[in-house]
């Protein structure tokens, strides 16, 4: 790493930086009991935001996954290092996380092995705490997660901290440049990063940050749950009829309007919606219901094990008010639809369905994706739709695609849990 790092200039953004949270506390803890009225896991564990947890671990490999598209990218390769030997402690920021990583590891929790926790907020004292707690050998942030205290206190007592699945998308990387270039200097502190393509290495090491690997997308090796792939199998002809299905995932707040408009202008088409947060799916139950559609939710007419108490539902949506199964809402569609690409914020991870063989289509905003939905979209399995009409006209006459288009497009991708396995510790060494 540099030895000038951290630079005069960062030193003094740093002091006002935690002065400014300092002042903010009550803010945050406002805002934390207003998230827990809607989802109550946010009020939960407080102590946990000040860095004192009951470790039953020492010794761990550190995964921060802060929500849940982060966790379900760091899940294949926190399966690779159980597998090795080690114990892993994961920490999150919001309930979607944290509930994904006690869903999907619930054994292993039980057996000892994973411990998850929420993350620290960000003062020096309380990652004192965490990190003399746990002791991790060194800690992965999945994706782009920048907290300077997280930085600098994992600096400050020799833990390796590396950036992992690694994204630096054009947008973050020229705003963060600008002005004062606060978030970009902070990137020189990491031990180094894993990055998932060779565009995205270049920007790291553009703004300092040293030993940086390519590994790819860790996507790409997730498990699929068979037994959800099954349940969409057993219930199809019943929910589906005949007509073609469009599945739309992770769909965020700002696009509903422009989804139940397309979805009133079809005709003998299956939709399953699939909010991104539990805390929406009232709220999109309440849209779908002003809007004269036909539907229900996954609670009204499956069981918990997902077989249907209805066994001749008559609707057009089928709402997707529950969280950790969107392998069985997408064994339903024909091809996806992906969720945040008409909102500023960006669209989410095109993957999963391209994993199952199904096409997927995309808003105009995929900077967050865009390693590898520039890719999926030059092999043709992506398709990317620039306004509504155009969205609604691929619905309405879909480009075709081939299954061999996927698997070529997969196969090319594969493989990152493995190269990250082997790239860590070369990247301990140097």
């Amino acid at each position: 790493m540099p030895r000038s790092f951290p630079s005069p200039m960062l030193r003094i953004g740093l002091m006002l930086y935690s002065l400014l949270w300092w002042v903010l506390l009550p803010v945050v803890l406002i805002y934390l009991k207003r998230r827990g009225r809607k989802d109550p896991l946010y009020a939960q564990h407080l102590s946990e935001r000040f860095g004192k947890h009951s470790a039953t671990l020492k010794n761990t490999v550190w995964v921060h996954a802060v929500s849940l598209g982060e966790m379900r990218s760091a899940t294949p390769l926190i399966r690779a290092l159980l597998a090795s030997g080690e114990t892993v402690v994961t920490t999150h920021f919001t309930p979607a996380g944290r509930r994904e990583a006690m869903r999907e590891f619930a054994p292993e929790i039980a057996a000892g092995t994973v411990q998850t926790v929420w993350v620290p907020f960000e003062y020096g004292f309380a990652y004192r705490r965490f990190l003399t707690r746990f002791a991790p050998k060194y800690g992965l942030v999945m994706e782009i997660e920048i907290w300077p205290r997280m930085i600098m206190a994992c600096r400050k007592h020799g833990i390796p901290l590396f950036m992992c699945n690694a994204q630096y998308p054009k947008k973050s990387f020229d705003r963060d440049r600008k002005g004062l270039g606060f978030r970009a200097a902070l990137v020189a502190g990491f031990a180094g990063g894993f990055a998932k393509s060779d565009g995205q290495k270049a920007r790291f090491e553009a703004v300092g940050m040293t030993n940086t690997h390519v590994t790819g997308e860790l996507r790409f090796d997730q498990p699929i749950p068979q037994h959800q792939l099954d349940a969409a199998a057993d219930c199809y002809e019943a929910l589906i009829k005949g007509r073609p299905s469009f599945t739309l995932t992770s769909v965020v707040e700002g696009e509903d309007d422009l989804y139940i408009k397309m979805i009133s202008k079809t005709q003998n088409v299956f939709f399953t919606y699939v909010p991104r947060a539990p805390e929406r799916f009232e709220e999109v139950a309440q849209m779908l219901a002003q809007n004269g559609i036909n539907f229900a939710r996954r609670s009204d007419v499956f069981d918990e094990c997902l077989n249907l108490t209805d066994p001749d539902p008559q609707i057009d949506v089928l709402l997707g008010n529950s969280m950790g199964e969107m392998y069985f809402y997408l064994g339903l569609c024909d091809r996806a639809i992906i969720g945040g690409g008409f909102v500023a914020k960006g669209a989410h991870n095109v993957i999963e369905p391209l994993a199952l063989q199904k096409p997927v289509i995309v808003g105009p905003h995929i900077w967050t994706i865009e390693y590898p939905a520039t890719e999926a979209i030059e092999a043709g399995v992506c398709q990317l739709v620039p306004d509504e009409g155009a969205l609604l006209a691929e619905v309405q006459s879909p480009t075709v695609v081939t299954s061999a288009q996927i698997t070529a497009f997969y196969d090319a991708h594969a493989g990152g849990v493995a190269r990250t396995v082997a790239a860590i510790p070369i990247a301990l060494q140097s």
